[in-house]
């Protein structure tokens, strides 16, 4: 079983037909880990077969699940068509670390310039103004930390590619959700019992620790660091990072400079934290984009009023100091 099968009995040909256009095939090298998975440390070894392709995959057919409605549908395959290379290493390059958003504006525009997109769009009968802002669709996104189609697929997606879950508890996880009115009266995934309400929470937690750990901040801002040297020196410039991290990598290895820098990331597999700056050797003093789930169980409310561990678990992550130097080998 592919993993993305579990989502949607059903596979739309409308998705599959914007699937293959070029712009969105583009995302099949365009990683989830945001780089990450190309150096040596352990929890992102399998991180390469996880990319925005099957992500944007997986939370369209989320969609489709729960709405069968082909405008929110769509606005969630296409909600990541404009991710650059290494994703939100380029936030890191714009000093949006802990936002996230610098590059989603671009999202419209991608669209509106694709004529295959656009040909798409039209024998549908819809617009680019339809599908281009994924945000306007509360079951595909909403405002954290509550649970959209979004959160939910990079949840159960990296869950599976860290090792935490196997395909069969995922599926047990996802087959306990329903859609149903929040506390706002907005429609929202909700879970039907509380264990498995717990469970995915426990999941998203153990997530968001891989997601703010010294290893995945060091390896964002080198990596950040690297493509804004390659910038300077005019190896690459920003339409580069609009096209493939392959294409991005032949570049940077063609200077000699970057080319060692590029291998010293490869082989990274320790990071060392320090409160005081040390005096020799690349170190960064960087924060992190605190992401965090805490859905809701049908009648019952939210799981952070539900479980007490949990509860104290969300507010530790919460007040965590990042205010270290890390430097790696």
């Amino acid at each position: 079983m592919n993993f993305i099968d579990i989502y949607s009995e059903d596979f739309p040909v409308f998705l599959k037909e914007l699937i293959n256009t070029t712009e969105f095939q583009r995302l099949k090298n365009v990683g989830m880990n945001c780089g990450c998975e190309y150096t040596r440390f352990p929890i992102f070894s399998k991180g390469k077969d996880y990319t925005r392709y099957t992500h944007s995959i997986g939370v369209s057919l989320i969609v489709w699940h729960f709405t069968k409605d082909i405008k929110q549908s769509i606005a969630g395959l296409l909600h990541d068509i404009s991710s650059p290379v290494f994703a939100h290493v380029i936030d890191f390059l714009n000093e949006d670390h802990e936002n996230q958003e610098s590059t989603e504006e671009e999202t419209e525009k991608v669209i509106r310039n694709s004529k295959e997109i656009q040909e798409i769009l039209k024998k549908y009968n819809l617009t680019t103004e339809d599908v281009c802002n994924y945000h306007v669709y509360p079951i595909a996104d909403n405002a954290s930390p509550l649970l959209s189609a979004d959160r939910l697929e990079y949840t159960l997606g990296n869950g599976f590619y860290y090792g935490f879950k196997t395909m069969k508890e995922i599926k047990s996880i996802y087959e306990d959700l329903i859609v149903s009115k929040n506390e706002m009266d907005i429609d929202e995934i909700s879970f039907k019992t509380l264990d498995k309400a717990i469970e995915f929470t426990s999941l998203a937690m153990m997530n968001s620790r891989v997601y703010t750990c010294s290893e995945d901040r060091f390896s964002m801002q080198y990596l950040a660091d690297l493509l804004k040297l390659a910038i300077n020196k005019n190896i690459i410039n920003i339409n580069d990072l609009y096209t493939t991290e392959n294409e991005v990598i032949i570049k940077l290895k063609e200077d000699e400079e970057l080319n060692s820098m590029w291998n010293k990331f490869l082989n990274f597999s320790q990071v060392f934290t320090s409160k005081t700056k040390p005096e020799v050797g690349y170190t960064v003093n960087i924060p992190a984009k605190r992401r965090y789930i805490n859905p809701q169980v049908v009648l019952k409310g939210r799981v952070s009023n539900l479980s007490a561990k949990l509860s104290k678990d969300m507010d530790n992550f919460l007040k965590e100091d990042f205010d270290v130097w890390l430097s790696g080998k």
